[in-house]
């Protein structure tokens, strides 16, 4: 086995890595951010279109080409940075997800997955994930590792692939001794799927598969997401080892709140750490915005951006080609408000 760094765990609702809560001891505004998992959607770090149809719409200006290995190459560079001002998790995902931020499904025809049809892993996409996942073990920060997206489920052949493909994902994560993981089954399980277990009623049944393998008497911690301003149904609850949900299309942060409070006050619910690992909402610079409102529940959150109609290559962490860096007004106010929240070194933001 490998020498790994870095173990993420969670008791009594925190995360701990290395069996240390994260950010121990720090307070902002007399909110506590201890046992959080701060976090951005970077789900194209692993990112290629198989599709030669449209691969060009993702080529880099500089060279006219999309370079796949030179996305990740970028991602791993900028993590450090992401590191340095306070952000300890991410989100990547074998499927990635919309290159163009939001996408009717229709119009999804690029092909990125990490899965052939059958299921078996593409070894190029693994290589990459894993050049990701050593860099963040060395780093120690937590990779929240999507298998499944609504834009691309659909080439898996069937239900059966589908399993087959979690078993195979799992495996490799559990066969590399990456142990500073968690999973996500899939991106929002609610809005748009063509398998039948991957959607609400029966997305726990791979929750339940996924938390069943292990390797050396060693699992993964396990769980999946729901569309905006939605709370985890009952299944879900009852057999995730943390409660992922999204602030897409939460324009009050109160409500934000009340989805924190809701997931907790439901009769299921088992004491499981609560985190938003997608928002599209901003506004750093106010008093009260959808990051502060999770924080101020003892939830964590998830920035989600990308480039919006009319912008050019430094926005946006969701379309390719991406500048990993910390290159836009959208993205220093992500970045600075964490570092103040977290006591991290983001000075050079200012």
């Amino acid at each position: 086995m490998a020498d790994r760094r870095t173990e993420v765990s969670i008791e009594d609702q925190r995360f701990l890595i290395n069996g240390r809560p994260t950010y121990k001891g720090r307070t902002w505004r007399g909110l506590t951010l201890e046992g959080l998992l701060m976090n951005s959607r970077m789900v194209q770090g692993i990112f290629d279109d198989l599709n030669p149809e449209t691969r060009h719409l993702w080529a880099y200006p500089d060279t006219g080409e999309w370079d796949p290995d030179r996305n990740t190459a970028e991602f791993v560079e900028a993590m450090e940075e992401w590191h340095r001002h306070g952000l300890l998790g991410f989100t990547v995902n074998l499927q990635g997800g919309s290159p163009q931020g939001y996408s009717r499904i229709e119009d999804q025809v690029w092909e990125n997955s990490a899965f052939e049809p059958s299921g078996d892993l593409r070894p190029a996409y693994m290589e990459r994930l894993a050049r990701i996942l050593h860099r963040a073990d060395e780093l120690g920060m937590v990779p929240i590792v999507g298998l499944f997206y609504f834009g691309q489920d659909h080439r898996l052949t069937d239900e059966d692939a589908v399993a087959r493909a979690t078993d195979n994902a799992v495996q490799w994560l559990l066969e590399g001794d990456w142990r500073n993981v968690l999973v996500e089954i899939n991106n929002e399980c609610d809005v748009h799927y063509d398998h039948a277990i991957l959607q609400p009623e029966r997305v726990h049944e791979l929750i339940v598969r996924a938390k069943g393998r292990s390797v050396g008497g060693r699992r993964l911690l396990v769980s999946t997401s729901y569309g905006g301003g939605t709370v985890p149904g009952r299944n879900v609850i009852e057999t995730a080892d943390f409660l992922l949900m999204h602030g897409n299309g939460v324009g009050d942060p109160e409500r934000i709140r009340r989805m924190v409070e809701e997931c907790r006050d439901g009769p299921c619910y088992r004491g499981q750490p609560v985190v938003f690992n997608e928002d599209d909402h901003f506004d750093f610079d106010q008093p009260d915005n959808n990051m502060i409102a999770a924080v101020s529940r003892h939830a964590s959150w998830g920035y989600f951006d990308y480039r919006m109609e009319g912008e050019g290559l430094d926005e946006g962490y969701q379309s390719p080609p991406v500048n990993w860096g910390i290159s836009s007004e959208r993205k220093r106010g992500f970045f600075r408000l964490l570092a103040e929240m977290t006591g991290r070194g983001g000075e050079e933001l200012v």
